[in-house]
């Protein structure tokens, strides 16, 4: 089942800086990873990347289907806003990003925090509306370094998590297509990886977390919860056998061996 498949997620952030270097990367992974059936990849390029991308990768009409190619790779964003239409300029709305083949958005990444303001119940209201326009939603949470010095993981992660689900209760529906995804603030982008033993235990935390806040013991294991943060092919396998769903690759996502490699290695282990 496909639900069942590790998800590798590429988040190419504001790279590469031409439509014919993206092609070559996405056409690049495309290939090499076109026999690849039991591991779900995702790319999520810029906005403007996005229609390329759904032209060269298609989804199969309705109508045919049964027996028909997968494409290997889906389509994700970087972001969305949480309004379907209106005068919000400069904004891309869950819906525009539905009808252009998305099937993923990430939400609340640290780096929407520092750079612009994003708050917690920002991204809630963005994980509501992807929800409603039938995306599946990245939620990212994590700890920043002066937290974990302090040892506060456990009370930032609960209050991350309660601001960003609140007011989801119909879960029954919904909870299927909700991922989260542990980027620990300090990790990301630095090549300093969280060590897999610290990440089990977020892990750990996570999934108690989220039991609680829906007084629901079994919903936790049917979340997906992927790890993000400087992850290379070296120690790509070693969040999967911890327990982790699967992964948010950021920087070695744009270097199309490292990712294949990452991808491979993954496939393997499965």
């Amino acid at each position: 089942m496909e639900s069942m498949k590790p998800l590798i997620v590429a988040n190419w952030k504001m790279n590469p800086q031409t439509l014919a270097e993206a092609k070559q990367l996405f056409n690049s992974v495309k290939k090499r990873l076109k026999n690849i059936k039991n591991v779900e990849i995702v790319i999520c390029p810029p906005f403007v990347y996005i229609p390329t991308f759904q032209h060269s990768n298609p989804e199969p009409e309705p109508s045919v289907r049964y027996g028909a190619s997968i494409p290997t790779i889906k389509l994700g964003a970087q972001n969305c806003f949480w309004e379907n239409s209106g005068p919000f300029t400069g904004e891309i709305s869950p819906l525009m990003l539905k009808n252009f083949g998305c099937q993923y958005v990430i939400l609340g990444h640290s780096e929407r925090e520092r750079c612009f303001g994003e708050t917690d119940e920002m991204t809630n209201k963005k994980v509501k509306a992807a929800l409603s326009a039938k995306l599946k939603p990245i939620l990212c949470i994590g700890e920043t370094k002066k937290v974990k010095k302090k040892k506060e993981i456990f009370k930032i992660l609960k209050k991350q998590l309660r601001a960003g689900l609140k007011g989801i209760e119909n879960w029954k529906l919904e909870i299927e297509n909700l991922i989260i995804a542990y980027e620990p603030v300090w990790a990301v982008g630095t090549g300093n990886p969280c060590q897999t033993k610290g990440a089990k235990i977020s892990l750990f935390m996570i999934r108690k977390i989220i039991s609680q806040l829906f007084n629901h013991p079994a919903l936790s294991k049917k979340i997906k919860i992927i790890y993000g943060g400087s992850v290379n092919s070296k120690i790509a396998r070693d969040y999967i056998k911890a327990g982790f769903d699967g992964l948010l690759i950021g920087g070695a996502s744009l270097n199309p061996q490292e990712f294949i490699k990452i991808v491979k290695e993954i496939s393997k282990a499965q």
